[in-house]
């Protein structure tokens, strides 16, 4: 199954219409991380007081702005940075401000986000109550519940989500989020130790890595893009103290120099070149408690690249992608739109850490990138695909195994990721629209696609529909006309087949049998045997010929 695909319903009128393909807007961002190697001890000590220090004063700044909710204006937000700033200093007291001022504005989006779902499924539920028990819905609409034990389950069920949905409402109307720095299911977690094989120090010291502040913006003019944490072109870090901890300093002007050099391997003359130029960089530092190893990072903003016309990306052909939960399906097509050579399979396992899954797709995506390079295409079609709506357990009930499927598949990661790859290598992204991709590639292309020695799926031929619908051609395959329309006053003549016309997606069999002006001179059925002809003079091959006596009765 093509998850991306959109099903509809058998007539022509309940089909939606495919919205229009569109290129994919680079990049507005860059970021890269390295590691700092060989810090000595005093300089793990003096990152976990920053880091710590720091990150007490956001959690307060948190509270803060959530309490204000609606009285929350400029004058306030100007007292809460001199606050921050007689205990840090004047430039970390500005991130921090804009870090939660950031952190609140995503809370808010989220439970946006929440209301809607939750709201999505008391319509759900209500609409299948109503309805009879064993009730069988449709391709729009589910039918009743399957027995009078399920229909009372889900009507407590429809109670919870009402409660759900109140509640929700009342905090939007009050303008309150809850934000657990941090993140709430580490502070589950604690509860759980013992499931999460953790000890009681060992979460700690996760859950105080996970609320540390180390983060600080650039400003283009000063010195190396960043006076807060500030790295030089041979690498050298150093860091400004906030005040409680001028004490720590080894460097004039209370800031703090760690013992070791950093160096980006990816982007890094870009980086270089930005710094040299005194142009803003922000970075933030922060700790891997798996591993026990600092991290920097560092990131920019860069001019979005022109996007190219979608007629002069496809110049050359289009690749098209189909996205599916373990592997991405590739076809490469012409600029007619035709499929040439074989389809390519680049698998990834989403299975494991969030480092591992990011890894995965990583891996896949390159190599996809690479082969597009070496086909000489510029465009790679893939679906818009938002599965935003598709994820709720009142949608789709005991499909629970659908659910994780679709909730698994990284669909804005991907999306990102390629497009952001993508404009490195010159290589335009192009858009479409997801519906019946899946449906209507395998009725004409996955028969005629397949071969003694190659088997199409339904992934690969979905992939043909997708680089078809971003070439603007229709998706199915077009047949020939019936031999009295082939008129040399008309010329020769390609059309589309009616849709009730048997077997217009596939080859046309050869009709067996005489037909005129069709089949050439023995190519009928009774072609080997003459004598079933009735032709003169033809039994004289198989036996002597003579005249059969007339009856006696004549």
């Amino acid at each position: 199954m093509a998850t991306g695909s959109s099903s509809g319903g058998d007539e022509v009128g309940e089909l939606r219409g495919a919205a229009s393909s569109f290129v994919v807007s680079g990049p507005g961002g860059v970021a890269v991380r390295t590691r700092l190697k060989q810090l000595t001890p005093d300089d793990g000590k003096g990152l976990r007081l920053v880091g710590g220090h720091l990150g007490s004063l956001a959690s307060k700044d948190l509270r803060t702005r959530c309490r204000d909710g609606l009285e929350h204006s400029g004058d306030t937000w100007a007292v809460r940075k001199r606050e921050l700033t007689l205990l840090s200093s004047s430039r970390w007291a500005g991130s921090i401000t804009k870090a939660t001022h950031g952190q609140w504005a995503l809370a808010r989006r989220c439970r946006s986000a929440h209301l809607q779902n939750l709201e999505a499924g008391v319509r759900t539920v209500e609409g299948r109550l109503s309805l009879p028990v064993g009730q069988k819905g449709t391709r729009k609409a589910p039918g009743g519940y399957r027995s009078q034990r399920e229909w009372h389950a889900k009507s407590r069920r429809l109670r919870v989500l009402e409660d759900r949905l109140a509640a929700a409402r009342a905090d939007r109307e009050a303008w309150l989020v809850h934000i657990v720095r941090g993140g709430r299911r580490l502070a589950r977690t604690w509860q759980h130790l013992e499931a999460a094989q953790l000890t009681e120090s060992g979460w700690r010291g996760l859950w105080e890595a996970e609320r540390w502040f180390c983060q600080a913006d650039g400003g283009s003019g000063k010195r190396y893009g960043n006076e807060t944490i500030r790295v030089s072109p041979d690498g050298e870090v150093s860091i400004k103290l906030p005040a409680p901890l001028a004490h720590l300093a080894n460097a004039p002007h209370g800031r703090y120099v760690l013992a070791c050099r950093v160096a980006f391997a990816h982007r890094g003359e870009e980086w270089a070149d930005r710094v040299e130029a005194n142009r803003a960089v922000a970075y933030r530092v922060h700790l891997d408690t798996g591993r026990d190893r600092w991290y920097v990072t560092a990131s920019w903003q860069i001019p979005p690249t022109p996007t190219l016309p979608i007629d002069a990306a496809l110049a050359h052909g289009v690749i098209g992608v189909d996205m599916n939960a373990d592997h991405l399906a590739a076809w490469r097509l012409d600029v007619h739109g035709d499929p040439t050579g074989s389809p390519r399979r680049f698998s990834y396992d989403l299975s494991g850490t969030a480092e591992h899954r990011d890894a995965q797709v990583r891996r896949a995506l390159t190599r996809l990138l690479h082969w597009a390079r070496t086909c000489g295409v510029r465009a790679i079609a893939v679906e818009d695909l938002d599965f935003a709506a598709e994820k709720t357990r009142e949608k789709h009930g005991r499909r629970k195994r659908f659910r994780q499927l679709v909730s698994g598949m990284p669909t804005g990661k991907l999306r990102a990721r390629l497009s952001s790859m993508a404009d490195q290598t010159g290589i335009a992204v192009i858009a479409v629209d997801p519906a019946y991709t899946s449906r209507w590639g395998a009725q004409p292309w996955q028969k005629p696609l397949a071969g003694t020695t190659r088997k199409s799926t339904r992934h690969d031929v979905a992939a043909v529909a997708i680089g078809r619908r971003a070439q603007g051609h229709p998706i199915r395959r077009r047949t020939a006309p019936p031999p009295p329309h082939r008129s040399d006053a008309v010329g020769h003549r390609t059309v589309q087949a009616g849709r009730r016309v048997p077997g217009r997606e596939g080859i046309r069999p050869r009709i067996l049998g005489p037909r005129t002006r069709s089949v050439p001179p023995g190519r009928v059925a009774n072609a080997g045997n003459q004598n079933a002809q009735h032709r003169p003079g033809r039994s004289t091959e198989h036996g002597s010929w003579q005249q059969d006596s007339f009856p006696l009765s004549l």
